[in-house]
């Protein structure tokens, strides 16, 4: 498999978010690093519940410290998968945007020099 190019996946987020910002896209893959080389895991298989439970827990709790309870969290990110329903295939650069967004963390995501 191909790995992606970052513009690819600023591509896929624009069909979600306007002004899209390249520098928390590229944080948003380095921080995914070697996982984006799997295309399994480089995919959020928004129909396996342990699989949103991992991003909630990982993601959401872990690197975003977000403090919401279970369910306002799953609601959140229900709602962003929700957002890509077009899609079979969710990136997870893009629900991982499109979650920091939401919640006003993009700016962890980019390096300052």
């Amino acid at each position: 498999m191909q790995p992606k190019m970052k513009h690819d996946y600023a591509e896929n987020i624009k069909k979600y978010a306007t002004n899209v910002d390249s520098g928390a896209v590229d944080g948003i893959v380095k921080h995914l690093g070697i996982a984006l080389r799997s295309r399994d895991a480089s995919l959020v298989a928004s129909t396996d519940a342990e699989e949103m439970k991992r991003v909630r827990e990982s993601f959401m709790k872990k690197k975003l410290a977000l403090a919401g309870t279970d369910a306002e969290l799953d609601a959140a990110l229900h709602e962003v998968v929700g957002r890509m329903k077009s899609e079979h295939d969710k990136s997870r650069v893009t629900v991982y945007y499109l979650i920091a967004e939401k919640f006003g963390k993009l700016g962890m995501f980019v390096h300052k020099a």
